[in-house]
């Protein structure tokens, strides 16, 4: 066994690099002064799936719009990275480096890890200490956890997680799981605080449509309904006496000048309304373990869904057809 780990870790550390986040000490934008000095504001970790220059990595770590990223390789060869997408559902993101024939890791199939199976996850912990290797094994799957964005200013829910021991430290984040094969099964997203050994990891799977996406249109494609929303539970039920305690209410939630329903989105087309509770798709209950969004990721753009709608006290029912997210 300890061979095998051995061997494996000399297959993958090659194709995991470290990402380095530089700003502007004046907190301009990088093209108001391009001859302010820069500052190294944090780090990450992202692993090389395209000899061509492709890096996947965490959307966190590449998500403020005033940064710069530069990506450094193993042998320390150091390159300025684009941010080619960013995942809307899931915290992922693929990046691209002017550079070729780079050693890669293979994508894996997440669908197939099971429960106690052995993973190893490699990163650079701290933004300080690179190719740190730790190994686990699968504690989990199919979990679900909330992450706040201080960019973004809000909650980020993650489903379909895989839960694993293998250390999972800041800095780890983009970073590869990989099972005894080197192939990589998730990209390491997340730990508990205040918890040890208890890290989360997004299954590949989730990436793999992103670069196929890539790869065709230049794009990561979504399928887009077009309104805001809140998830309505019993908590909200009880606080605001709503009829029902699941199901998507229609509201512009805290953004005062925003639309809860987007003009000439397929929303609006059907004639949906702000404060209609969205109960079903495809017959499939909206609730907080089966989110809108999470729902629609199952559906491609062009397809037809049937919506069962609470306006007042009346049930209406809609189809509409998912069109692409501009």
């Amino acid at each position: 066994m300890e061979k095998q780990i051995i061997a494996t870790v000399k297959k993958i550390v090659p194709a995991v690099i470290s990402i380095v986040i530089s700003k502007n000490l004046t907190g301009q934008t990088k093209e108001a002064d391009s001859e302010a000095k820069k500052i190294k504001t944090g780090g990450g970790s992202g692993f090389i799936v395209d000899s061509s220059g492709i890096i996947l990595t965490n959307r966190h770590v590449v998500n403020d719009p005033l940064a710069e990223y530069a990506v450094v390789l193993n042998n320390d060869e150091k390159y300025s990275a684009k941010v080619l997408a960013k995942d809307p559902i899931n915290d992922i993101a693929v990046l691209k480096i002017d550079a070729k024939n780079l050693p890669t890791i293979k994508l894996g199939d997440s669908t197939k890890l099971e429960l106690g199976q052995t993973v190893i996850a490699v990163g650079n912990v701290l933004g300080a200490f690179k190719n740190t290797v730790s190994v686990g094994i699968v504690s989990g799957l199919s979990r679900e956890i909330t992450a706040d964005s201080e960019i973004e200013g809000r909650i980020t829910k993650l489903q379909g997680l895989i839960q694993t021991d293998a250390a999972i430290n800041p800095g780890n984040s983009g970073g590869p799981l990989t099972n005894m094969k080197g192939q990589a099964v998730g990209i390491n997203a997340a730990m508990v605080l205040g918890a040890e050994n208890i890290g989360f990891t997004l299954p590949i799977n989730a990436a793999k449509k992103d670069l196929q996406d890539i790869k065709k249109y230049g794009k990561i494609r979504r399928p887009f309904l077009g309104i805001r929303y809140v998830i309505l539970n019993k908590k909200l039920k009880e606080k605001y006496n709503f009829p029902i305690d699941y199901g998507a209410l229609v509201i512009s939630e805290f953004l005062p000048k925003g639309k809860a329903v987007i003009p000439n989105s397929p929303a609006d087309k059907a004639g949906i309304k702000e404060s209609d509770i969205i109960l079903e798709i495809n017959k499939k209950k909206l609730s907080p373990k089966k989110d809108l969004e999470n729902i629609l990721s199952k559906f491609k753009i062009n397809d037809e869904i049937k919506l069962k709608v609470l306006r007042g006290k009346e049930e209406l029912y809609y189809k509409i057809v998912l069109e692409e997210k501009k």
